[in-house]
C-alpha cells in the first residue's frame, strides 16, 4: 500500500528591497499537516548574490538559536510566533553585502517532507518610486477626487431645495 506523505508548505515574499542602514523583517509562514511539534525547527540560510558564501542565518528548536558568528551575529532576531505559524526574523542595520537570497525551511516531524521559502533580499541606497508608491497615490488621488464630487453633489442639493423652498414661498404669498 503506498502512504501519503505528511508535508510542511512555507510562504514567503519573492523577492524584498530594503533601504541600506535600515532593519527589514524578513516574514515566513507556514502551514503543515500534522500538529506542532516539540521536534519543530526552523532554519533561516543566506546565499550571496554572487554565489561565494553560504551561511546560517538563524535557528530555532523549542527556542530561537541566534548565530555565534558570521556576518550575522548581533544583526539578527526573531520576530516570529510557532503557535501562530509564524518564523519570520528581523536583520538589522542592512548592508549591500547583505543582498541575496534567505531561505527558510520548517521541520514539524512527522512532516518528512515540505517546501523551502525564499526570499530574495536587494539593499539599495535609496527608494525608488515603486509601483506601491503609484498604487497609494493614485487611491489618495481618487479618494480626494471622490469627495469633491460627494461634496459638489449635496452642495447643488441644497441649492435647489432652497430655491424651490423660495418659488413654493413665493407661490403661497401671491395667493
Amino acid at each position: 500500500a503506498l502512504w501519503l506523505a505528511a508535508a510542511v508548505e512555507v510562504h514567503t515574499a519573492k523577492e524584498v528591497v530594503a533601504v541600506n542602514g535600515t532593519n527589514q523583517r524578513l516574514k515566513c509562514t507556514f502551514s503543515s499537516s500534522s500538529p506542532l511539534s516539540e521536534e519543530l525547527t526552523v532554519t533561516w540560510n543566506f546565499q550571496s548574490e554572487d554565489l561565494s558564501s553560504h551561511e546560517q542565518v538563524f535557528y530555532y528548536r523549542k527556542e530561537p538559536h541566534s548565530p555565534p558568528s558570521g556576518r550575522f551575529k548581533e544583526r539578527v532576531t526573531w520576530d516570529g510566533n510557532i503557535k501562530h505559524h509564524d518564523v519570520s526574523i528581523i536583520i538589522w542595520n542592512l548592508q549591500p553585502s547583505d543582498n541575496g537570497t534567505f531561505t527558510c525551511q520548517v521541520t514539524n516531524r512527522p512532516d518528512v517532507y515540505g517546501t523551502i521559502g525564499e526570499v530574495r533580499l536587494r539593499v539599495v541606497q535609496k527608494v525608488n518610486f515603486s509601483e506601491i508608491h503609484f498604487l497609494a497615490v493614485a487611491i489618495g488621488s481618487a479618494s480626494v477626487l471622490m469627495i469633491i464630487v460627494v461634496t459638489a453633489a449635496i452642495i447643488c442639493r441644497q441649492h435647489r431645495r432652497k430655491a424651490r423652498d423660495k418659488r413654493i414661498e413665493v407661490a403661497d404669498t401671491e395667493l
